[in-house]
């Protein structure tokens, strides 16, 4: 034990003179402060090699530093700063920072890695990579992180698990498995829930409600435009399927959820239909519209009739509010139910399993209404 220590120290020596005969920064190797070659100075000290089996501490890193444990560097640190557990740099960090939980520090130029969070109390510019959460202020680059990404502003994606939120600028796309909000985005939101802006330059894309004050290419069933467009309507089809349906949406795209009621049948008589639609050649008396929706009749007791739809619907303009339509529709069928085959008869084609209880089936249907546009 003794000689193994005796070869650390004269290790430890060698190192520190060859640093001071080539380098004008320090190697600096310990164990934990103040156990190292720069004993108690080393807050004050500007390194160029540092190893740590436990944590070091220094003023400014210009090369690569390891610590079994923490990097704690007071300044600036310039290259690669590698930590099993937390890299903390209290200015600057200008190169690599790689950690096994967290990098914390002032501002960043270059890629921050951490397997739970990068925290910069100032700009960014690079990637930030986390396994929980990225925080900084303008970032220039990247955020990716598997829960969210919080920034003043972005110029490049954000990516994220659950949340992403820009309070101001979005220069590109937000991706997220919950949530994204922002002020202004010059790219596209997608969200597993619910996007929020005010501008929005590309496409909307959520799974339930977009949020803008503008946005033209909104994909989600619920659109929330303020310089848009709501309406209510009140449509029927070739099986008697009566709906009340609420329309949202851009200049362009829109969504559609409805809830009715079937008048030819008997048991399955309740309907709900979600769906996505899009204007096209538009001007102030007439447009075309073509949806495509999902709709299903209902008994709640057993069995199911399900029926997708695309349609093309022409629609005339009354006045400032009110709007005709009504046109073909290419549908697929598919039901178990003795009522549901007797809805639509005459099919381009159609086939049923080897127990001939699930018919499934294409044919050509119709459809239309009225709507009440605010």
């Amino acid at each position: 034990m003794l000689k193994a220590f005796g070869l650390a120290g004269l290790l430890i020596s060698g190192l520190s003179g060859f640093s001071q005969q080539t380098n004008p920064g320090k190697i600096h190797i310990g164990l934990v402060y103040p156990l190292s070659t720069n004993g108690t100075h080393a807050p004050l000290d500007t390194n160029k090699l540092s190893f740590h089996l436990i944590a070091g501490v220094s003023s400014v890193e210009r090369g690569f530093s390891f610590a079994g444990l923490s990097n704690i560097i007071r300044n600036e640190a310039k290259g690669t700063q590698f930590a099993a557990f937390s890299n903390h740099i209290g200015k600057k960090a200008d190169g690599l920072l790689i950690a096994g939980f967290l990098n914390t520090y002032g501002e960043g130029q270059g890629a921050q890695l951490a397997g739970f969070g990068n925290f910069s109390r100032g700009n960014v510019k690079g990637a930030q990579l986390a396994g929980f959460g990225n925080i900084a202020k303008e970032v220039n680059g990247a955020q990716l992180a598997g829960f969210f990404n919080i920034s003043t502003s972005v110029k490049g994606p954000q990516l994220a698990g659950f949340m992403n939120l820009s309070k101001k600028n979005v220069a590109c796309t937000q991706f997220a498995g919950f949530i994204n909000k922002a002020a202004n985005v010059n790219g596209s939101q997608f969200a597993g829930f619910i996007n929020i802006a005010k501008k929005v330059k590309g496409i909307q894309g959520a799974g339930f409600i977009n949020i803008a004050d503008s946005s033209d290419y909104p994909i989600g069933i619920i659109n929330l435009i303020k310089k848009g467009e709501k309406a209510i309507s009140i449509t029927t089809d070739e099986t008697s399927s009566t709906m009340l349906s609420f329309r949202s949406g851009g200049k362009v795209l829109y969504g559609i959820i409805g809830i009715g009621y079937n008048f030819k049948n008997k048991d399955e008589v309740y309907a709900m239909e979600i769906g996505f639609g899009a204007h096209w050649f538009q001007s102030s008396s007439f447009r075309l519209n073509t949806e495509l929706t999902g709709m299903s009749v209902e008994s709640f007791k057993r069995g199911e009739y399900f029926k997708s739809s695309f349609k093309v619907l022409p629609a005339l303009r009354i006045g400032k509010h009110m709007e005709l339509f009504g046109g073909p529709s290419f549908n697929f069928l598919s039901t178990n139910t003795i009522e549901g085959k007797t809805l639509h008869k005459k099919f381009i084609h159609s086939w049923e399993n080897k127990w001939g209880d699930h018919l499934q089936a294409l044919y050509i249907g119709y459809g239309g209404g009225i709507q009440f546009n605010f």
